[in-house]
Order: structure tokens, then C-alpha cells, then sequence
């Protein structure tokens, strides 16, 4: 972490963390998890996004330099702003996630008024090192201004930031399957060979979600049309 940041000796790297997340599950690896020291040097990315179904544009800004940071990208790969997983939460909390819409609201609210009584600036207009830095203090369950402490409202952002990295492309998040990439997991097959099972195996990404397989295609839920459809093809 930068000199800004707590000093912290239970931080696990972002690659670490990845591993987990390939070995386990994205659901089961949710630890501590904040930039290393050359990523928070960064500066945060400019923000492109698809039209809000929930936020508004300000709880938008701060969520996605929120998740941006919890799963940073670097030059070699992609981080929860590639996979879009600000998007999978938006779109989320006007369906499945629908019960936390208020909780988002005012914990992003706190987030803002946080960053601005401690740096001066809105969360989104931060440093990369200051926004970490920040979070740290959400983490520890040190910032002020959040209704039952910063703490939950910090591991709620975590979970949902996994599952919008990792999860199946068909709600919104995993972008042109970065999250997949990025663990190398090779997508939903419904058959495979003797050959592909082996421990050694280097299988071709199908780069498909399970709703794309026409026999999932008629149980897709709500709120979640991608847009694109294909049929499988052979392995």
C-alpha cells in the first residue's frame, strides 16, 4: 500500500486472491483484499458505462471506483471495471439484489461524504492510493457515517463485486468473459471427453453463457437479457 495507506501485514495480493477464486469458487474467497503497492499508485480510470437501470449517476460514480479497486486490472489483465461488475450490481438491485437498494443508497452516500470530509473530494475523484486507503479504513470498520458500521457495508461491496467479476455473463457482469479469463475457468460444457478430464487438460474457452445453450435459453431469469444469443457448438 502507498505511504497514505494503513500499514497492514494481512493483506493478501491481488494474484493470491485470483487463485483462491480459480481453486474454491468466487463465493468462498472473500478475505481482505486491497491493491498492491504499484496498482494503488494508480490513478482511477475514466468511467464508461451502459445506461443505469438503478443508481443514479453519483452512487454509479462511486461504485464503480469502488469496485475498480477492490479487484484492480493491470496491463496484463482485466479487474472488476472490465468485467463491468458495477453494471451487474445496478442492474441487480432492480431484481435479484432488490432487497439492498436502500442499503446501497445510503452506503454510498457515506462513501461520498467519507471521502470528502477526509480528502476533500468525492470518492470517484480520489487517487487510486487515497481510494484504497479509504477502504482500508471501511474494512477495519473505521469510517464514519455508516448506519451499523463501515465494515458490512465494505464486505457487502466485496461479495457482490465477485459476483459480478465471476459470475455468468447472462446478469450483467464478467464482460466478454474477462473473469473467466482471468481464472481460467473455460466455460459451461455439457459434454466432454475422456481426454478433457484429465488433470493436465488446456481446455478452448467456449466463451458461452449457460443461457445461450438453447436448453437453458427458455428458464432465463429476469432483468438479465444480454442482448446476444448462440447456439453451442461442438468441443
Amino acid at each position: 500500500m502507498s505511504a497514505d495507506a494503513p500499514d497492514r501485514t494481512d493483506l493478501i495480493s491481488r494474484r493470491a486472491l485470483l487463485g483462491r477464486v480459480g481453486a474454491a469458487g468466487a463465493m468462498a474467497a472473500v478475505p481482505e483484499m486491497l491493491a498492491p503497492a504499484a496498482e494503488a499508485a494508480q490513478s482511477p480510470r475514466p468511467i464508461l458505462r451502459e445506461p443505469l437501470e438503478t443508481l443514479t449517476t453519483a452512487e454509479a460514480d462511486a461504485l464503480e471506483a469502488i469496485t475498480a479497486r477492490l479487484i484492480p486490472g493491470d496491463a496484463s489483465s482485466p479487474g472488476a471495471a472490465e468485467a463491468r461488475a458495477a453494471h451487474y450490481i445496478d442492474r441487480a438491485l432492480g431484481g435479484a439484489l432488490a432487497a439492498f437498494r436502500d442499503v446501497y443508497r445510503a452506503g454510498l452516500a457515506a462513501v461520498d461524504a467519507f471521502a470528502r470530509s477526509s480528502k476533500g473530494l468525492a470518492f470517484a475523484q480520489l487517487q487510486a492510493s487515497d481510494q484504497d486507503a479509504l477502504l482500508a479504513e471501511m474494512e477495519r470498520n473505521g469510517a464514519a457515517g455508516f448506519v451499523g458500521g463501515s465494515a458490512p457495508f465494505f464486505n457487502l461491496l466485496l461479495g457482490h463485486t465477485v459476483q459480478g467479476t465471476f459470475g455468468d455473463p447472462h446478469y450483467g457482469g464478467n464482460r466478454n468473459f474477462a473473469g473467466w479469463d482471468l481464472v481460467g475457468y473455460p466455460g459451461v460444457r455439457l459434454a466432454v471427453t475422456g481426454e478433457q478430464q484429465t488433470l493436465d487438460a488446456k481446455l478452448t474457452p467456449t466463451h458461452m453463457s449457460a443461457y445461450d445453450y438453447s436448453m437453458f435459453s427458455r428458464r432465463k431469469p429476469a432483468r438479465a437479457d444480454r442482448g446476444t444469443s448462440h447456439e453451442p457448438h461442438g468441443d
